[in-house]
């Protein structure tokens, strides 16, 4: 995948979903993030996930859970997060071999990249491609 897992991201998608640890494993296995840490409450939900990808990540959680974040999030609607990787190709294979649902093939951009687009368990919308923006000011 681009990039190194060295350093840390300034900026981290949070999403909280109503059943978090299968989406840590449709994050691991279909779309191919690495899990970092995964923190359960007593109840066995999880209080607080970090998956990797890169030199990205994403921080997950349950819904339900009553903290602040999980209230502010009640009328919040899905997300979307995109993801750099090398090769588009293997990765929507790799994403399609576990089942994910596509709802853009690996397409070429006017500006450049190539792309796919998916949907995870909970309807967040995942697009992946070669496309890495410029973060100097």
């Amino acid at each position: 995948m681009a990039g190194t897992n060295s350093g840390r991201p300034s900026i981290c998608p949070t999403l909280l979903y109503a059943d978090a640890k299968a989406a840590i494993r449709q994050l691991t296995e279909a779309f191919g993030f690495t899990e970092s840490s995964v923190y359960e409450d007593e109840d066995g939900k999880v209080a607080h996930a970090e998956l990797v990808q890169g030199n990205g990540a994403v921080m997950l959680g349950s819904k339900g859970t009553g903290s602040h974040f999980d209230e502010a999030m009640k009328s919040a609607g899905p997300t979307g997060v995109y993801v750099v990787v090398d090769d588009v190709d293997a990765h929507h294979q790799r994403a399609v071999d576990h089942g994910a649902e596509v709802l853009m093939p690996p397409t070429d951009q006017d500006y450049g990249s190539r792309d796919y687009m998916a949907r995870d368990i909970e309807g967040n919308i995942w697009s992946f491609g070669t496309y890495a923006p410029e973060t100097r000011v």
